[in-house]
């Protein structure tokens, strides 16, 4: 990959993606479902075939070479991904399957521990299930309370009405840091400052905000962060959990097993220090390598120029939907607000018919609840359709999408009309 000044961000990465080089029903690929998984640069499949062909064997159990290959390639990546959300130390980073898994470590372990009947947990009523279904089941062994902070008339985080809720019963604050069916970009720095003045820990989703933004956690001075592989150019299978280090260490196991052990009896067992206490067994090995893959090539193209090309391309996005007739689009309608996707409605036409006839164009979008079926209740939407971008897109693509997105609008409406 080679970054050049003159040419639009895209021009310079799309030949290190190989499934973007492809005809799908006879029209070039166009992948707007970003959000729910992002496509691989070469760099990341050929650190996973390297492993397998080069250094495949378990870490942190063998002396042979084999095994000291892959172990120093496995703790380099949580080296880099610490220092990608610049964690004060490489132990606060747990490697996790998903982020859905980062944030039931955290519920099981310190939830379990910590949390008392009638204890609060606040919540937003945009958050994924991932953030939701888990503290349910906390609360429902705990007898923990959950409140959920409502939108603004823009779509967008209540702040007041999340200081409403914040009392001395707060426990905990689990929040996205992106929606991914809004794409609002939440003020979670504020968040957290907030929830600590009342003595309450702070757990942000960065699923969506990881791949697309510089995400600092000291500065941001959350407790928990997850984020997950997939959604950031690495394999699926692979993500992390960070936590601030004395508060990962006052948190007991949340699997047991091999490896996050110190000595074990018959009868009882002693356990590894931070990371290793919460990566019980066999991990996975390649995928958290290739996952530093992916953290090397984000970070060799700089996360502030993701960013910024990709508020150019949501700026176009938004302004081109707008132009379509019976669309409405979710969430803050300035670009500079939000992240690049945009979830919306055309009328009475279904969003799964829309994909559908998008797919024949070769246009891959979402259509469904998008993992917010509360968030669609509460906007009066069964559901919607959802194009998302990344750094890999183009404005060009947008017109492939908006063209046919305007034909399949004319097409239901002479139908319906």
């Amino acid at each position: 990959m080679t970054i050049t000044q003159e040419k639009p961000l895209a021009a310079n990465v799309r030949a290190d993606f190989p499934i973007l080089h492809q005809q799908i029903n006879g029209k070039p690929l166009v992948y707007l479902d970003n959000a729910a998984t992002s496509q691989k640069p070469i760099a990341v499949l050929d650190t996973l075939r390297h492993y397998y062909e080069f250094d495949n064997a378990n870490v942190h159990r063998g002396v042979h070479t084999l095994s000291s290959r892959a172990t120093d390639a496995y703790e380099g990546s949580r080296d880099k991904v610490a220092a990608f959300v610049n964690a004060a130390s490489r132990q606060e980073i747990i490697f996790t399957r998903n982020a859905t898994e980062a944030i039931n470590l955290v519920g099981y372990s310190w939830g379990v521990a910590n949390l008392q009947p009638g204890d609060e947990i606040i919540l937003t009523v945009m958050e994924h299930h991932s953030n939701l279904i888990p503290w349910q089941l906390i609360a429902q062994r705990t007898g923990a309370v959950l409140k959920f902070v409502e939108l603004t008339e823009s779509e967008e985080f209540d702040f007041n009405h999340f200081k409403s809720l914040l009392s001395d019963k707060t426990r905990l604050v689990a929040v996205v840091h992106v929606s991914n069916t809004l794409g609002c970009i939440n003020p979670v720095k504020e968040i957290c400052a907030e929830a600590h003045r009342d003595g309450a820990k702070v757990l942000i989703d960065a699923s969506q905000a990881v791949p697309h933004l510089q995400v600092d956690v000291q500065d941001m001075d959350c407790d928990w962060l997850v984020a997950t592989g997939h959604k950031m150019c690495g394999p699926t299978g692979i993500g992390f959990l960070y936590g601030k280090l004395e508060l990962l260490r006052s948190m007991p196991p949340f699997l047991g097993g091999g490896e996050m052990i110190a000595d074990v009896f018959l009868d009882h067992s002693t356990y590894a220090d931070l990371p290793h206490k919460f990566e019980a067994g066999t991990p996975a090995i390649s995928e958290a390598i290739a996952l530093g893959a992916a953290v090397d090539y984000l970070t060799s193209i700089g996360m502030d120029t993701i960013h910024a090309y990709e508020q150019q391309l949501t700026d176009y996005l938004l302004e081109q939907l707008e132009q379509v007739p019976t669309i409405r689009i979710y969430g803050p309608k300035n670009g500079r607000d939000r992240a690049a996707l945009a979830a919306f409605t055309a009328g009475d036409v279904h969003p799964h018919d829309l994909s559908t006839i998008l797919d024949q164009a070769g246009v891959a979008i979402r259509a469904g609840h998008h993992c917010t079926q509360p968030l669609h209740r509460y906007l009066g939407a069964q559901s919607t359709a959802r194009a998302s971008l990344y750094f890999y897109n183009t404005r060009e693509e947008i017109d492939v999408f908006i063209a046919t997105l305007k034909e399949a609008v004319e097409f239901f409406g002479s139908i319906f009309g």
